[in-house]
């Protein structure tokens, strides 16, 4: 047994391409030998017979000897064939039994001979066991389907059964004096065979697999041919069994090729997604053709006067069934698909319309709700509302416990405002922090509500044992009855307005928007924003203020800060946060970025005047900007049109957004630093300026945020955390510069631990240039 098993797995690394021709070439010689060379009788017959034990036993071998290398499907579908022709060669045995124990009933069936079935219902089994294992283009639940693959293969067989039935002499099936139980025992052989081979068409056709399951489907389906021509021929004449040289190539090719089909390498990772949908609809007129040729040719013979037997009518009756059958799996079929993409479409609209974090109505289902309102209040008249939330110093929660944290915290927001708005008004996330409330049902209660939605947002959040607050600002929009040309983008820049002019007044509030056509305090922010950049921002209000940066040693400015600064003719003086975030938002950062570029270029020189030396010059420059084209060209370009030397200004990475292309920002980095701009990563330590950046991205200065610098509160972890940093700077060869210092001591502990420069109110507030001087504190240690 070792040694067949070395010759199976030696065997098993060659082609089955390669086999096949071998394998028929051996067979055609092993009957032509038997046709040829052994006597005609009944040693033919134990030949032919001896033949077919010894090509068993050895498919048998190969096929359970290759069901030990296999894991998955393709091992069960091996050992049952395997057994089965195990079975099939055990059943050899016993005629050559019977051929020396009683010659002259070698020819002839007897009931026991049921047991040549075990191979086609071991088959059977096998290839259930395959087509549960490979997919089809539209996928149904694996036992419905396997039930229709047998419902269709026995149809497919039934059919071609009753048409060779009608088409075939009667008098075939009365030679040789049968008895009912030999002749069903007889017929059984290749009806099994032809239903098997149903199967196995039907598999290569509607189940996706690669090259390696389909060569594998076509081995076993000649095999199952093989068998069934042997079978039909011995049908046809039982006497021959054993001497007609097709019935025993047949005997010995069917185990050859399960053999060789058990041989074959199974599927590729991958290979059994390579779809044929084209071929789909065989999978709905192949098992009816026969149907219909067959009843095409009972019609006609019916019609000439033939009468049909009660065979053919039982043949009939259970086509019909099958058909019935057929056709209820397909209606179900029909209904689990159509419930599938109901489903589906109904989950994609869900998806479509609703935020996946929070399950709240997102941005596109709210605007399509507020165009409804808007259309039915000018066609109808009735009140309406608008609420638009945004959540206070959110970040800095981001910040303090993490961005899983803020996430848990959102859903428990818009559970808290799912509370208090009524059930039939709209609460939406339009995103990040921002949420939005439409009542066209209670527009009446608009301030109530909004009183509610403030009230609830202030009661603490308890999450994973961390008590969590937050607070919100509210803008309320209540269109007047005269306005009836609104839009959605109208009514969303109006409260967005409102809840920036709550913000200016002080966080926590709501504010209902006033303005009009002619503008006002509470006026549209960001389009009064845009319309500011838009043209010269410095004749819109737009300035640029100066903040020193001192050495801690002896005091001396050695650099300043250029912030923007905006004091609007119309709303007034707007605090750089409120405005830094509706640019931000709006997509206009990177103009307002660019003015104090040019304009801290411009007052380099004056800056120079003041201090009676060349200083250098911090300017901002959102962390989102750095990835987009031109950052590096405006900056270069700014410092040639005014004459400033690259080394004289410091480039701020400020920490507002998350750079979304760090590869990419790195490049832009890289040719700043090459012209000789130095680098500066802002607010370090809080945001999203941290370790990682500071690995990745070349700058030159790193700028403490005031979280850390504030050595007042809890003095021994603020003083860890910064001599660890300090530490870590030193190591890189970085300048490190604390931001936050407004008090005489926090000075003397950051100059204490190594700190060279400081920046905060102790040493001056940001102020235009004029103003600008050395700071009132000049020495500090």
């Amino acid at each position: 047994m070792t040694g067949v098993r070395l010759v199976v797995m030696t065997t098993a690394r060659l082609s089955t391409t390669r086999m096949l021709p071998v394998a028929v070439a051996l067979i055609a010689l092993i009957v032509a030998a038997g046709e040829f060379v052994v006597p005609a009788g009944d040693g033919r017959r134990v030949y032919h017979v001896l033949m077919q034990l010894i090509v068993g036993v050895a498919a048998a071998v190969v096929c359970l000897t290759m069901a030990t290398r296999r894991e998955d499907a393709g091992r069960r579908w091996r050992q049952l064939v395997g057994i089965g022709l195990a079975g099939w060669a055990a059943m050899r045995l016993w005629w050559l039994i019977r051929a020396f124990a009683d010659p002259d009933g070698l020819a002839r069936l007897r009931p026991g001979d049921v047991g040549f079935l075990v191979l086609p219902a071991l088959m059977f089994a096998g290839l259930l066991i395959g087509a549960a294992a490979l997919p089809r283009p539209v996928p149904l639940p694996g036992r419905r389907d396997l039930v229709i693959l047998v419902i269709d293969s026995v149809l497919l067989a039934g059919s071609l059964i009753a048409l060779v039935w009608s088409l075939v002499p009667e008098r075939v099936f009365e030679q040789g004096g049968r008895t009912p139980t030999v002749l069903a025992l007889a017929v059984a052989y290749p009806v099994a065979d032809l239903i098997l081979i149903a199967m196995a068409v039907l598999m290569l056709m509607m189940r996706q697999g690669g090259g390696a399951v389909r060569r594998q489907l076509r081995l076993i389906a000649a095999a199952l041919a093989a068998f069934g021509v042997a079978d039909t021929l011995r049908l046809f004449d039982l006497g021959a069994d054993g001497l007609n040289p097709a019935a025993a190539a047949g005997a010995l090719l069917g185990p050859a090729l399960l053999a060789l089909a058990a041989l074959a390498p199974g599927a590729a990772a991958g290979d059994l997604n390579l779809a044929r949908r084209e071929r789909d609809w065989l999978h709905l007129l192949l098992p009816y053709v026969p149907v219909v040729a067959t009843g095409v040719v009972i019609a006609v013979r019916t019609g000439t006067g033939g009468q049909l037997t009660s065979f053919e009518a039982y043949l009939g009756w259970l086509g019909l069934g099958l058909v019935v059958a057929r056709q209820m799996f397909t209606i179900v079929d029909n209904l689990v698909l159509l419930s599938r993409v109901t489903e589906g479409q109904r989950r994609m609209r869900h998806q479509a319309y609703h935020d996946p974090l929070t399950g709240l109505a997102n941005r596109a289902l709210f605007r399509e709700r507020l165009d409804a309102a808007l259309a039915a209040r000018s066609a109808h008249g009735g009140p309406l509302a608008l609420l638009f939330a945004d959540l206070d110093d959110f970040k800095l929660i981001n910040d303090s416990f993490g961005h899983a944290m803020g996430d848990r915290l959102l859903r428990a927001i818009g559970e808290r405002l799912l509370g208090v708005v009524p059930s039939g008004d709209l609460v939406a996330r339009l995103g990040g922090d921002e949420f939005a409330v439409l009542l066209d049902h209670r527009a009446a209660d608009a301030e109530l509500i909004g009183n509610r939605m403030l009230a609830v947002l202030r009661e603490p959040f308890p999450i994973d044992g961390h008590t969590i607050g937050v607070g919100a600002s509210i803008g309320l929009v209540l269109p007047e009855p005269h306005d009836r040309d609104l839009t959605a983008d109208t009514l969303l820049r109006r409260a967005d307005a409102a809840m920036y002019a709550g913000k200016r007044r002080g966080k926590g509030t709501m504010a209902r928007y006033s303005g009009g056509a002619d503008g006002g305090p509470h006026a549209d922010l960001p389009h009064q924003l845009a319309q500011a950049l838009a043209g010269d921002p410095s004749a819109a209000g737009f300035e640029v203020y100066y903040q020193p940066i001192v050495r801690f040693t002896d005091g001396v400015t050695v650099a300043v800060e250029a912030l923007a600064r905006w004091n609007d003719p119309v709303a007034g003086f707007v605090d750089p946060d409120v405005f830094v975030t509706v640019a931000e938002r709006t997509g206009l950062v990177g103009a307002i970025d660019d003015f104090v570029l040019d304009r801290a270029c411009a007052d380099a020189a004056v800056l120079a005047n003041i201090y009676g030396r060349p200083i250098d010059v911090h300017v901002n420059v959102s962390a989102a900007r750095f990835c987009q084209q031109g950052l590096d060209s405006a900056v270069l370009a700014a410092l040639d049109r005014h004459a400033v030397r690259p080394s004289r200004i410091v480039v701020e990475i400020t920490e507002t957004r998350r750079i979304p292309d760090l590869p990419r920002a790195i490049e832009v980095a890289t040719r700043l630093r090459a012209a000789g701009v130095r680098l500066a990563l802002d607010d370090f330590g809080s945001g999203y300026n941290a370790l990682a950046q500071l690995h990745s991205l070349p700058v030159d200065i790193v700028k403490l945020d005031a979280t850390l610098t504030d050595v007042e509160v809890s003095p021994e972890r603020s003083e860890a955390l910064c001599r660890s940093v300090l530490a870590i700077c030193e190591s890189l060869g970085l300048t490190v510069v604390a931001e936050g210092i407004e008090t005489a001591p926090r000075a003397h502990a950051m100059a204490s631990m190594g700190c060279p420069l400081g920046q905060g109110y102790l040493f001056g507030q940001p102020v235009p240039p004029h103003r600008l001087g050395e700071p009132a504190h000049p020495l500090v240690s």
